[in-house]
């Protein structure tokens, strides 16, 4: 892939821009995934504000609020790399309580928030209405491959040098998970858009 050099205002203000075009009476589903070492919560966060300068009604979402609870999620450790890959993310809430109410024939009813990993608990946040033409932006890691349906995937990608030397010593037993990761859902390929992120300050688009 060839990489293009491109200052982060004018990233956001093109991928902004891209979902701005989708037809206004149909809601977009934006994903922004990525390795926490790549923040794709930040550039997710920094898309609310273009859009909604653009007239889009904006809900953010991360898919870190929609993890199983510890009983399942840690069923077989705290740091098992497969467990992570396969089990942690509760794919099937995502899809229930914020996916698929946008979709064509959906509700608009979004669930912002379900489970509270860090107490083990429900938020037990309201619904929140989405009128139609809003936008829902997820940023979460290991999302593509799912079978979840999103408008627009972005995925924030790091070299496996980058990767290994941005990721904290207590997270780095998850990097056998992300290299299961490249190897069988190969972001690079699946996604609409890929950033390189190797230096924060200096993104890449690779084309």
């Amino acid at each position: 892939m060839r990489a293009r050099p491109i200052f982060r205002d004018v990233l956001v203000g093109e991928l902004a821009e891209r979902v701005a075009r989708w037809p206004r009476e149909r809601w977009v589903r934006v994903a922004v995934d990525g390795a926490p070492a790549g923040r794709p919560e930040t550039l997710a966060d920094d898309l609310v504000a273009p859009l909604r300068l653009r007239g889009r009604p904006v809900l953010r979402v991360s898919a870190g609020d929609f993890l199983r609870p510890a009983s399942l999620r840690l069923e077989h450790g705290r740091d098992d790399p497969d467990a992570f890959y396969e089990d942690w993310l509760d794919v099937k809430a995502l899809r229930r309580e914020v996916l698929d109410p946008l979709d064509e024939h959906g509700s608009g009813r979004v669930l912002p928030a379900l489970w509270d990993s860090r107490i083990d608990r429900a938020y037990r946040l309201p619904y929140e209405e989405l009128p139609p033409g809003g936008v829902v932006v997820v940023d979460g890691t290991l999302l593509l491959g799912q079978g979840l349906a999103f408008e627009l995937t972005v995925h924030v990608w790091l070299s496996a040098a980058a990767l290994e030397r941005r990721t904290p010593e207590e997270e780095r037993w998850r990097l056998p998970a992300y290299e299961r990761y490249e190897r069988e859902v190969r972001p690079q390929e699946a996604a609409d858009v890929v950033i390189r992120a190797d230096h924060p300050d200096r993104p890449a688009l690779l084309l």
